[in-house]
């Protein structure tokens, strides 16, 4: 938490827009009081918040305010205010900024909870007082979260049920088993995240029953089909349609595994879909239980066609190479805080500067090929990254990676961290 904010009013004569006031800030007081009190570098060490612009437009005029947290000290605090208002331009208008306030903001926070505080006596005057110690245990043994043990070779993340158990049940990864552990499934194991299954589980089904426990989405039905291509299965169940096992309820995890059905059912039902996917995995699971063909579950009059042999390598005309400039990184820790995103050319000049939230729709309307990287202060998120794949992007930088179930050839993933 901050130590104080400082607010201040601004007013310019002209139409700007908010991030031409923040670099305005950053621009016209750089070096100004030597390195140790640039902003750039204040904001990099934690020293100072992200600067807050909020600005609206009357007649010819733009005025706002602005906020900037910071945990410097008083005099410190002092000085960056003052610091600020020697800002006297944004781009070509002329602007006046005033410091208008200085909030100790541990001040305001020491009333808030001395008034909680009140509150909170005034209540407990008219009941008995209970073991404050016991509330604490109890609270502290209600939000431990469950560990799971490693078992196995290749140490998979596993409840402590799972050696005597008959049934073990088979999830994707570790947060999957936390779950399913914090309401008292304790006979599961993960995969660990990997898509090819590991010899510790293909040990563990020689031996005993394995239910098949997946997400509800695209990303579940490929651990599905890869489990079953290589695994002897008994039972299958899916999250709902779009969730994650990791982000049930009890009562959510208890109704899924109430509706598994044997495997032979699942892969029986989407024969009779179409499925000749489906037909051969059938094939597999017979022979993984050694069934005799007798005792098939349906009969399949058509033999399963061999999987098509993979296709011949296609000739590489002309192989790219990607260079990044070393000012990307530059223009990297200027853009932290800002919640905006660069567009770049193929000569890695500026196209154009926009909100991270407008970027989906700006390169929905941009011709594929128009832009070769982005630069963005937010998450890359998988929408994103298959939006720029569209339109031919590059390389994508973005402050962090968010969940990514599919990357696409074409494009190059990087963060802050990594440019750097």
């Amino acid at each position: 938490m901050s130590k104080y904010l400082i607010r201040a009013k601004i007013e310019i004569d002209g139409v700007v827009e908010k991030h031409d006031i923040v670099g305005a800030i950053f621009g016209q007081t750089e070096g100004l009081l030597g390195d140790q009190f640039d902003l750039r570098q204040l904001q990099d060490k934690g020293r100072i918040g992200r600067i807050q612009v909020n600005t609206k437009i009357q007649g010819s005029k733009t005025i706002g305010e602005i906020l900037i947290p910071s945990n410097l000290d008083r005099v410190e605090t002092a000085l960056l205010a003052a610091l600020i208002e020697s800002v006297d331009k944004v781009g070509p208008y002329d602007a006046s900024l005033k410091v208008v306030d200085i909030v100790d903001l541990r001040l305001e926070k020491i009333k808030k909870i001395m008034e909680r505080a009140e509150e909170i006596l005034r209540k407990w005057s008219k009941e008995k007082a209970p073991d404050v110690r016991e509330i604490i245990k109890s609270i502290q043994e209600m939000l431990k979260a469950p560990e799971p043990i490693s078992y196995g070779p290749d140490e998979l993340p596993a409840g402590p049920d799972v050696e005597k158990a008959d049934t073990v049940i088979l999830v994707e990864g570790r947060a999957d088993v936390i779950n399913l552990l914090r309401y008292g499934i304790n006979n599961v194991i993960a995969i660990g995240g990997a898509r090819k299954v590991p010899e510790t589980v293909k040990k563990l089904a020689e031996s005993k029953k394995i239910l098949v426990f997946v997400d509800g989405d695209h990303g579940g039905d490929l651990i599905l089909k890869e489990v079953l291509r290589n695994l002897k299965v008994d039972y299958v169940a899916r999250a709902p349609a779009g969730r994650e096992v990791e982000e049930l309820t009890g009562r959510e995890i208890e109704e899924a595994l109430s509706k598994s059905t044997s495997v032979f059912d699942y892969l029986n039902n989407l024969v009779k879909q179409g499925s000749k996917e489906a037909q051969h995995l059938l094939q597999i699971q017979q022979k993984l239980h050694k069934l005799p063909a007798e005792a098939k579950p349906v009969e399949v009059k058509e033999e399963a066609p061999p999987p098509p042999p993979p296709p011949p390598p296609q000739p590489v005309e002309k192989e790219e190479t990607l260079v990044v400039p070393g000012k990307l990184a530059e223009d990297a820790k200027a853009l932290i805080g800002t919640l905006e995103a660069v567009l770049y050319d193929q000569n890695w000049n500026p196209l154009k500067k926009i909100p991270v939230r407008d970027l989906v729709n700006e390169l929905v309307n941009t011709q594929p090929g128009s832009v070769h990287g982005i630069l963005l202060d937010g998450i890359l998120t998988q929408r994103l990254i298959n939006t720029a794949a569209e339109k031919n992007v590059k390389i994508l930088v973005g402050a962090r990676l968010g969940k990514v179930e599919e990357k696409p050839r074409d494009i190059v993933l990087l963060t802050f961290n990594e440019l750097s």
